[in-house]
């Protein structure tokens, strides 16, 4: 699967920690991906791994749609979204809406750490 090339990287609020710890391992396979972000999700991994990241709009501010056209699009060839399910999101219909169109279009997506390692690791294999 080396042909995928580009990648979108989201997290909710309550895991960009989560996403910044997880992006820093895998640093190796993130540098050789056209990356993107949303938001305040691509500032903190910029600053903390020092990769290029398209800037995207936070989610509930047009960021999940930017994301989701792009996949729509064929633009998109992986969705890393590290969704914090315990916590209510006020901008849920579009979470909802990024996953259904990334489930429609068969694009590859994880949404927890187990899942994005075994993605990532994948779509950089050589």
């Amino acid at each position: 699967m080396s042909e995928v090339k580009t990648l979108a990287l989201v997290a909710h609020d309550g895991k960009k920690d989560e996403m910044v710890a997880w992006a820093q391992t895998h640093l190796d396979h993130l540098k050789s991906l056209t990356l993107y972000a949303t938001g305040t999700t691509g500032g903190r991994l910029a600053q903390a791994t020092g990769l290029e990241i398209g800037a995207l709009k936070s989610g509930p501010l047009g960021g999940d749609a930017q994301i989701g056209a792009m996949i729509a699009e064929g633009r998109l060839d992986a969705l890393i979204f590290f969704i914090d399910p315990l916590t209510a999101m006020p901008h849920d219909v579009d979470v909802k809406s990024l996953l259904r169109l990334g489930i429609h279009y068969n694009t590859l997506l994880a949404t927890n750490e187990a899942t994005a390692t075994h993605l990532i690791r994948s779509i950089t294999q050589r």
